[in-house]
């Protein structure tokens, strides 16, 4: 079974783990009890929207694992052969909702609601770079609203800047992941889920030009472990 147990090293070690915006917590959270099963190694994390992150895998930056909130963003790193074994691994699965700040008045039940004159703005993750962002612009042309709400749309450089906009009500709603709403719980409210077409799945994989290959991948079996599942669980992700 796998785990985040380890035995250290002689030598300290560090590894850079490039993931969604989305994993911020559940990622900090798991890097530290890795860290504490691995003494005198030690996680630095990188995150924000999956497209940005790879566009940095590109221009060289020193990566060990990647995690993306998408299966295109995995499989354009893997066509491009930054993968190791071109392996990766699906781990856990998300919910697209609309988000609105926890005092909000509007009745917002699905997409067509966005059209009301009470909703000035509403938050978006760039579709160019963040997945977040690109399922709810998929979402909005297929209810045949993506040009009727452009001058309503605000782009934020990932899902997190999305959540933090409608959290501090400098808009009236934006779109996040389920598992974002839960963390500002008491600065927002959901106000529906979107219906996808393809589920919001998150990858991980090892670099082909990781320096610390085996570390990498202790990593990564940790994320993958029984014991991270029950972190997981707690933050509303839930298995592929």
């Amino acid at each position: 079974m796998l785990a985040c147990t380890g035995f250290g090293s002689v030598s300290a070690a560090t590894i850079t783990v490039s993931a969604a915006a989305s994993l911020k917590d559940v990622f900090q959270e798991i890097g530290l009890k890795f860290e504490q099963a691995h003494q005198g190694q030690r996680v630095d994390f990188n995150f924000g929207g999956s497209g940005s992150l790879l566009q940095q895998i590109r221009n060289g930056a020193p990566v060990d694992v990647f995690a993306s909130a998408d299966l295109k963003n995995m499989q354009d790193a893997n066509d491009s052969g930054f993968l190791q074994h071109n392996q990766q691994t699906n781990f856990v699965k998300n919910e697209l909702v609309l988000i609105v700040p926890v005092a909000s008045t509007l009745k917002l039940e699905n997409l067509n609601d966005l059209q009301q004159e009470a909703v000035k703005r509403f938050a978006i993750g760039n579709p160019s770079s963040v997945p977040a962002g690109r399922y709810t612009e998929t979402a909005l042309k297929k209810a045949g609203l993506d040009e009727t709400l452009k001058n309503k749309t605000v782009y934020t450089q990932n899902v997190r800047q999305a959540l933090e906009y409608v959290a501090n009500a400098n808009v009236e709603a934006g779109f996040v992941y389920g598992t974002d709403a839960r963390i500002l719980a008491d600065k927002v409210k959901v106000a529906f889920n979107v219906d996808l077409e393809k589920p919001v799945i998150y990858p991980i994989a090892v670099l082909k030009d990781s320096k610390e290959p085996v570390l990498a991948r202790q990593f990564v079996d940790c994320v993958l472990s029984e014991e991270s599942r029950v972190i997981f669980d707690k933050y509303g992700f839930v298995r592929p």
